[in-house]
């Protein structure tokens, strides 16, 4: 806005406004330079709730560590005693060990297809072969466990079909396998497995979404690396809690810390592998929905 001045030669002189909230807002930003705080920006809420899932996360951890150093000390000596010891003396005492790989191999391969769990199995294999021949072993059965279903899904392709059509909300994550290229593909079969998605549920119904089997198949023996380590640290656990029950003799303190901190660590990186896989495969969901847009 401008007006007329009241001089002689008749100029305009340019009229200077200053509202309220710009007088508060210079004032503000002359403080903060004074002091020293141009630069500091305030504490977000995404930052504050990203604080406080860590504190959540510890706090489960400390208080899981606590329940694991009563059951290492007195729950589990006593229900291996009573319930595992037995089951465990009659393998060692039925089979020989390439008999024993072979019952593995054939549960953890023929369970799934049959619709039952092939986590016990998986247990027996880290009690017997431990980390690295049992990683193989259960990692060849798993090979054989996901296919059978994917071929014997496919002679009831339509049937499936039908049924994802039915619960679109659940299929909607299934679907996920069967879109994009080759590694689009794989990703989702891998995220699919880490997460807590039905295992059996997804070897049936994948064949309906029309995934090729290169990605299905390698997807699911990288998705189900994070399930077999635990399985194997379990066994393992199970094995060391026999033993002490076995020679009636309870765990030492050392024993009592190292597998108190195996199974934290052990807990935390399932949930870690386990959030991260949800989130991947909700920013899939998110962009499939962008291009069907």
């Amino acid at each position: 806005m401008t007006f007329e001045g009241g001089d002689d030669d008749g100029g305009v002189v340019p009229e200077l406004t200053l509202r309220m909230g710009d007088y508060v807002k210079l004032r503000q930003s002359a403080e903060c330079e004074e002091e020293g705080f141009g630069d500091v920006e305030p504490s977000t809420p995404r930052r504050r709730g990203l604080i406080w899932w860590w504190v959540k996360v510890a706090l489960l951890c400390v208080v899981l560590g606590v329940l694991a150093g009563v059951f290492l000390k007195w729950v589990g000596p006593f229900f291996m005693d009573k319930e595992l010891m037995p089951i465990i003396n009659w393998e060692t005492t039925t089979f020989s060990t390439p008999v024993l790989a072979l019952v593995i191999f054939g549960s953890v391969a023929l369970f799934p297809t049959l619709l039952l769990p092939s986590t016990p199995s998986m247990w027996v294999a880290g009690m017997t072969f431990g980390y690295g021949l049992g990683f193989l072993l259960i990692l060849a059965g798993v090979a054989v466990g996901v296919s059978l279903p994917y071929f014997i899904g496919s002679l009831f392709h339509h049937k499936i079909q039908g049924w994802l059509e039915k619960y679109p909300k659940k299929a909607s994550i299934i679907r996920l396998a069967g879109e994009g290229n080759w590694f689009h593909q794989f990703r989702a079969v891998t995220l699919i497995r880490v997460s807590p998605f039905p295992y059996i549920l997804f070897n049936y119904c994948s064949v309906a979404t029309n995934v090729k089997y290169g990605p299905y198949i390698m997807g699911s023996l990288i998705g189900v690396v994070p399930e077999i380590f635990v399985a194997i640290y379990t066994g393992i656990l199970i094995r060391a809690l026999a033993d002490a029950s076995h020679e009636q003799h309870s765990l030492s303190a050392p024993q009592i810390i190292l597998n108190v901190v195996g199974f934290c660590a052990t807990v935390a990186t399932t949930i870690f592998f386990t959030v991260y896989a949800k989130r991947q495969l909700t920013a899939l969901q998110k962009e499939d929905e962008l291009l069907l847009e």
